[in-house]
């Protein structure tokens, strides 16, 4: 009998604990802290998942439950291209590896996009053609896989201007239709590196990849509150990555803060055997991040590029008042002016290089990708000539087309003693003129308004608060991507209509640690990014 008792007892015992289990269970969830990866840093997420607060599923799930809410639907963004299918799996992995091995590095579980004109396996390399939409890589992008190798997910591949040109389309594709920015639906988000930019100022994801031939990567960063890095070239490889024009394409990273944008840099950049540029890459990478120093301006001469104002009154206003602080926390401003060439380097320079080099690099690119897929230039213009094209929801714009065509005309003269003359005597010029600005005077830095102009009207819709009585409201990059120099756009504010505006940090070759420093002591001071209102924070 006493035998039957106990028993009874234990079995009641077991029943208990049994039935508070569930309670505990779900105490101890409620016990555990709510982290919101709306806005947050880096290192506030590393330092999340370093605690437990979050994992890397638990983000990827986060970030694609945004994507589904605002790139196709609602504000309907359309950022996005195509969604990575292993995001999850690979965050779970990261999970584990996380529990066993600890994190590789700051950037171990975190999302990113990738502009769709980089290599990423298992996803296709579009750059925005329909012609390329069953172009499948073997092999990631260097800078992908670097990323990657750190723990990095790409989560999403984005959209971008056609093959990075947008002749009058920005942020246009035939394969990805037109990228709005989040700030203001009736406007565009620059190009080419549109998709990229607009995701991560939506919080689509942590951080972007894009891509800078003319102003690709500062541009969208400009116009959608974000810091852009167009590094010095040579210092992150182009090798995975569709080429526009080598001369003068590189690779850089998107993010909403400095420090962020330093931290990617950092981890993206160095030599690769497969991109001769990058050679001596590896002498030049620094912590960027560990390095920045919020009182640079303190003693900082800089040279302010007259020559990039008066087209937009408030662009104006905001350059100027970001100049006056710049002063008021100790730095001296120095007037400074360009040659008449300079001043508009598209004709000079970057238009006939890019004619004559895109066909044959493109090509090359292509020849290195598996069958299936065309191989020509002529392939991709006959593609997107084609009545399923031509006749589809998202026609190939009518100003690529045509530049291709001029593209495919002007291939011979990659020979010429024109493009021989721009490659070894104009550029070099252009950059010897820099430099002894920057000697004469003294300075750390040449600072202007990104872009002369706010972010333009879509072009598929009419927005008559937009001003704008530039000739190239791009002109100021052009100096950048010709001498292969580096160039950061930190935000500055926002004019009426509410979009950003940033401002810019250029300098010598390999001048990124100081021109990231400046970045941050204003960045630091003045606090100028705000949050888009078309993508808010999910109940």
């Amino acid at each position: 009998m006493r035998t039957k008792l106990f028993q009874f007892k234990a079995l009641l015992a077991i029943l208990l604990v049994a039935a508070l289990l569930p309670w505990n269970q779900a105490n101890a969830a409620s016990e555990k802290p709510a982290f919101d990866p709306f806005e947050k840093s880096i290192d506030e997420i590393a330092n999340a998942l370093d605690t437990n607060q979050i994992t890397s599923e638990e983000l990827v799930e986060y970030y694609l439950k945004r994507i589904e809410a605002f790139d196709k639907q609602g504000p309907a963004i359309n950022s996005i291209i195509t969604v990575n299918d292993k995001a999850l799996e690979t965050a779970k992995k990261l999970d584990a590896e996380r529990k066993t091995k600890g994190p590789r590095s700051k950037l171990h579980g975190i999302p990113f996009v990738v502009k769709d004109n980089f290599d990423v396996v298992g996803m296709p390399t579009t750059a925005g053609s329909v012609a390329l939409k069953n172009d499948y890589p073997s092999k990631n992008a260097f800078t992908v896989q670097k990323l990657i190798d750190a723990g990095a997910i790409v989560i999403a591949k984005t959209n971008m201007s056609e093959l990075a040109a947008s002749y009058g389309r920005l942020g246009y594709s035939s394969m990805g239709g037109l990228t709005l920015n989040p700030y203001n639906l009736n406007r565009d988000a620059s190009g080419s590196s549109s998709g990229s930019a607009a995701a991560v100022a939506a919080n689509f994801a942590v951080f972007g990849l894009g891509t800078d031939t003319s102003g690709s990567v500062r541009g969208p960063a400009n116009v959608t509150g974000l810091v852009g890095i167009r590094p010095t070239l040579g210092l992150t490889s182009r090798s995975g990555v569709v080429p526009s024009a080598l001369s003068f394409d590189v690779t850089g990273p998107l993010a909403r803060s400095v420090e962020d944008a330093g931290i990617v840099l950092s981890v993206m950049a160095g030599t690769d055997k497969n991109d001769k540029a990058t050679q001596t890459a590896h002498h030049y990478v620094r912590d960027y991040a560990k390095s920045l120093d919020a009182s640079s301006l303190k003693h900082a001469r800089i040279g302010v590029a007259t020559d990039f104002f008066g087209d937009n009154a408030e662009v104006d206003a905001i350059a100027k008042q970001a100049i006056a602080k710049m002063q008021s926390m100790g730095a001296v401003a120095v007037p400074v002016s360009y040659s008449s060439q300079t001043k508009y380097l598209w004709t000079p320079i970057l238009g006939p290089v890019g004619d004559a080099e895109f066909k044959t690099q493109f090509e090359k690119y292509l020849g290195m990708l598996p069958a299936g897929g065309p191989k020509t230039l002529q392939e991709v213009i006959d593609i997107s000539e084609s009545p399923e094209v031509a006749n589809s929801a998202t026609p190939v714009n009518p100003g690529r087309l045509e530049g291709l065509k001029t593209a495919l005309e002007k291939a011979d003269t990659l020979n010429s003693k024109e493009y021989k003359k721009i490659v070894h005597k104009e550029i070099p010029n252009t950059r010897k003129e820099i430099m002894d600005i920057m000697k004469k005077n003294k300075l750390d830095a040449i600072v202007f308004p990104t872009m002369s102009c706010p972010a333009s009207n879509r072009f598929d819709k009419e927005d008559p608060t937009y001003v704008c009585t530039a000739y190239d409201t791009y002109a100021a990059s052009y100096v950048a991507s010709a001498t292969g120099f580096p160039e950061v756009t930190v935000p500055a504010g926002t004019v009426e209509a509410g979009v950003p505006v940033g401002i810019s940090f250029f300098g010598p070759a390999y001048s990124e640690q100081k021109l990231l420093s400046l970045a941050y002591s204003f960045e630091q001071a003045t606090k100028a990014r705000t949050v888009p209102k078309n993508t808010p924070e999910l109940p």
